[in-house]
């Protein structure tokens, strides 16, 4: 299907950003902090992609493409960077929100060792691979800078919650219910097995790039408080 990604995109976008106007979370109030943290975010990201696409350590299938190209990166996958990150941290806005009772700093802590131990389970099941080892490496510094800078807010759980629709994209992306899928990946460069038809790597690519945004995001929030505040 000609623009499968494109309209995966568009879908991803759509309900948080009707929904960014609700009264309660008021999400608009976060746009002067949080595009610039997507942004901020985006660039190692791309890079890295432009790097990774060059050298065929994964591609994208040109049936489902629209066909604009930037660099080796089709339109579609730059939109990615911009859309799925605005989406994950509308559900970390509500979770903040709606479930401000719970044990945030709990729940953060739980999360952290998963994401700990999940680390160590690729490194020691095969980190030979381009993909494995730089998603171990990113992941283990925003980690570090999560336990070290990371405020007692819901972090954990939006990262658990955006999973959901993180995956169910990513599915369809990496084949699921399609003929073929949209990106493919160089086996060599990754670990054999995967979840469904998602890389194993693709849960720490998330997690780099969902609360890597979340965290510069507090960072600049804390400081635009400061300026205020004197």
């Amino acid at each position: 299907m000609k623009g499968l990604y494109l309209l995966l995109d568009l879908i991803a976008l759509s309900g948080p950003l009707l929904l960014s106007f609700d009264k309660r979370v008021a999400f608009y109030k976060n746009w002067s902090v949080l595009f610039p943290a997507i942004f901020v975010v985006a660039i190692p990201f791309v890079i890295h992609d432009e790097l990774f696409t060059r050298s065929a350590f994964w591609g994208f299938n040109p049936d489902y493409l629209i066909g604009v190209y930037i660099g080796h990166l089709p339109i579609e996958e730059l939109l990615f960077f911009i859309i799925v990150p605005y989406a994950c941290v509308f559900i970390y806005a509500c979770c903040n929100y709606y479930f401000q009772r719970l044990p945030a700093k709990t729940i953060n802590r739980a999360v952290q060792l998963l994401i700990l131990a999940y680390i160590v389970f690729l490194l020691l099941t095969d980190a030979t691979g381009w993909y494995t080892a730089s998603v171990c490496i990113s992941s283990l510094i925003v980690l570090i800078l999560w336990m070290r800078f990371g405020e007692d807010k819901h972090i954990g759980l939006g990262f658990v919650i955006s999973l959901i629709p993180f995956f169910i994209m990513n599915g369809i992306l990496t084949g699921t219910g399609i003929e073929e899928p949209v990106v493919w990946y160089n086996e060599a460069e990754k670990i054999t097995g995967r979840i469904l038809t998602i890389p194993f790597e693709d849960v720490l690519y998330a997690f780099t790039m969902i609360v890597g945004v979340i965290l510069v995001m507090e960072r600049l929030n804390r400081r635009n408080a400061h300026r205020t505040h004197f």
